[in-house]
């Protein structure tokens, strides 16, 4: 590498993957590939899963929503699954603070096939109580700021957020 390259200045370990990280991006692209080839069949697949009709006779509907989940998957939530949340690889902070406001911005930015409108501009988990949610990075939301920044959160925070400013109250 030449000395005036942008790339010279950084850490050799910044430079380069470690085998996990290569292991994580490898099993993430392999996943959503499997995933977005199994879209066709998705809705027959969520009916039986989850016992529920509706993905069958809305199956047009369902397997757009999937197609737009799977691509939204593809961005990135999984391997942040794997590596975040699986394989606990990255340090995750314990001072993550807020409530959810149902705003479903976590929810691939509203595109999971799963997510539900409620009146008032307020979203819901169509499988929350479902068995399968344990699988999913869902119930992880948020791990660290990265997640809070990444879907625009308008509830959550982490301990030293700039967004916070504390106020002196005079007697």
């Amino acid at each position: 590498m030449h000395s005036n390259s942008p790339l010279a200045s950084l850490p050799q370990a910044t430079l380069s993957k470690t085998w996990r990280q290569r292991l994580v991006v490898l099993a993430a692209n392999a996943f959503t590939s499997a995933c977005l080839r199994l879209v066709p069949l998705m809705p027959a697949i969520m009916a039986v899963l989850l016992l529920d009709r509706r993905y069958l006779r809305d199956y047009r509907v369902h397997r757009a929503k999937f197609e737009v989940h799977f691509q939204a998957l593809s961005q990135g939530p999984v391997a942040h699954y794997l590596s975040d949340v699986f394989l606990r690889f990255k340090h995750v902070p314990v001072t993550v603070y807020g409530e959810c406001v149902q705003c479903g911005n976590c929810c691939l930015n509203r595109q999971c096939a799963f997510l539900e409108s409620l009146d008032g501009g307020k979203f819901q988990c169509g499988i929350y109580g479902r068995y399968l949610r344990r699988f999913s990075n869902c119930g992880s939301f948020p791990l660290h700021a990265h997640d809070i920044e990444r879907y625009q959160c308008p509830s959550y925070f982490v301990e030293g957020d700039p967004r916070i400013r504390w106020l002196k109250v005079e007697k």
